[in-house]
This record gives structure tokens, sequence and C-alpha cells, in this order.
């Protein structure tokens, strides 16, 4: 005789328990430099079924992200791959003051695609044994500044003709990974995992080479009562994001 009511008494509940989730849950538009990407994607989900906010995540060269932000670009949070960026955009008021910190410390290795092109000295950079090296745009991409320092600090003054450009990390790897490169400059995060290489050869570039590739976060100004923005960047200071970071290789 009650079935009907109980019912819809359990319906009624349902829908609003539903409802409740959504408001709960939100998403939070963030904008990762290149070299995090694979890191950041592990992160993302995590953090969606730890909390129920969900990531939306754009990959670019924090120079990039710089312009865009100052256009307006509906991001909320930046991880970018260096500490001036951050510390820039909250100097002119587009950033929250005091909400910057260090989720990673990045490191620069010279690879190739080839097993066995790059040894321990990295002879074949030094020697010029190649037909082209690739390395970021060092205007927008701050691993693409640490390969320039590396570069000079070496004394090796390589012909325009020979370097390939990528407008990011990510588009640097392409170079390489499809042979139009023989070797470049990436992020270790880009061929390591669990404490190997995944594939090629490579050097890793010592970090008295180049200035210290520090990568913050920051919460953007239009983001400072967003609840899923907040809750992301408390999320990357937790145990189970600091692992993830330091299995690609990063320092934190």
């Amino acid at each position: 005789m009650h079935l009907p009511f109980r019912s819809g008494f359990i319906a009624i509940l349902a829908a609003l328990m539903l409802n409740a989730f959504q408001v709960y849950a939100a998403g939070v538009n963030v904008a990762v430099a290149s070299n995090f990407a694979a890191p950041m994607q592990i992160i993302a989900a995590d953090f969606e079924r730890a909390t129920g906010h969900k990531a939306l995540l754009s990959l670019g060269a924090t120079g990039k992200f710089y312009a865009q932000i100052k256009n307006g670009a509906p991001f909320d949070v930046l991880l970018a791959a260096d500490d001036e960026t951050p510390t820039k955009l909250i100097a002119e008021k587009s950033a929250v003051a005091d909400s910057a910190f260090t989720y990673a410390t990045g490191k620069l290795v010279l690879w190739s695609a080839k097993p066995g092109f790059i040894d321990a000295q990295a002879t074949a950079l030094k020697t010029a044994s190649f037909a082209h090296l690739a390395l970021a745009n060092p205007k927008l991409a701050p691993y693409g500044r640490a390969a320039a320092e590396t570069l000079a600090a070496l004394k090796l003054d390589v012909p325009p003709n020979k370097i390939v450009t990528g407008e990011n990390i990510a588009q640097t790897f392409q170079f390489i990974a499809s042979g139009n490169a023989e070797l470049g400059f990436v992020a270790l995060s880009q061929v390591w995992k669990d404490g190997k290489l995944t594939s090629g050869s490579s050097w890793m570039v010592p970090a008295t080479l180049h200035a210290p590739i520090k990568q913050d976060a920051v919460l953007l100004d239009k983001a400072h009562h967003n609840a899923a923005a907040i809750a992301l960047l408390t999320y990357l200071k937790s145990p189970a994001a600091r692992a993830v970071i330091q299995s690609f290789g990063y320092g934190i």
C-alpha cells in the first residue's frame, strides 16, 4: 500500500543527493607546462577520484600561457615550468598573492631516440656528430632556456642550420622521437619513468650547467574563490601527488 510513496521518496532523495554532489564537484581549468603533461594526467585522475573535482588540462609553453592569461584566457591555475612567471603574475595582480609554491624541480636531459647514440660523456654533442639538434624556444620555454645555458656553459657554438627549435618541450620531444633531429634537450620526465629511461639513450645534464628549473604553481586571480582550484593546489602538496611527481624524475 505504501510502496508508491516509498519509491517516490527514494527517487527524490537520490535526485537531491546527485544535485548536492554536482554542487560540490566542480571543474578547474589548469594551464600545464608541457614537460609536466604525463605526471599531471595521472595526478588529475587521482584528484578527481579523491575529491570529485575535475581538472581540465591545457598543455603548452609557459611563455604562451602567460600571454594568454594576460589576454583573459579562462584558466584557474597555472603550473609553470619556471618560478618567474607566477611571480610576475602575482606582481601584476593577475594571480593571488602568497599562493605560489614550487611543485617540482625539473631536470634537463640530452636525449636521442637511438639506443647507444649518446654516451656518458655526451660525445655526440661535444663533437657535433649530428645533423640536427632540437631544443625548445628559449624565449618561451624554461627548458629551452636551460638548454641554451648548457650550450653556453660547454662553450659549444652550434650552427643555426643544425638547430631545430620547438615551440615547447612537447614539440621538441616529437622532433627527436620522429628522427627529424638525432638528439636534443628535453625534460627528464618525458623519457623517464619509475627510475629508468623509457627508450633511446641519454646524458643527464649536470645541474651546474644551467640555472635551477624551479617549477611553480599559482592560483590565478579569477579563481580566488574557486574551491576546486584551491583543492587542486592543496592536493599537489599531498604525499600521493608527490610520489607521482618523483616517479617521473622530478625533485620536490
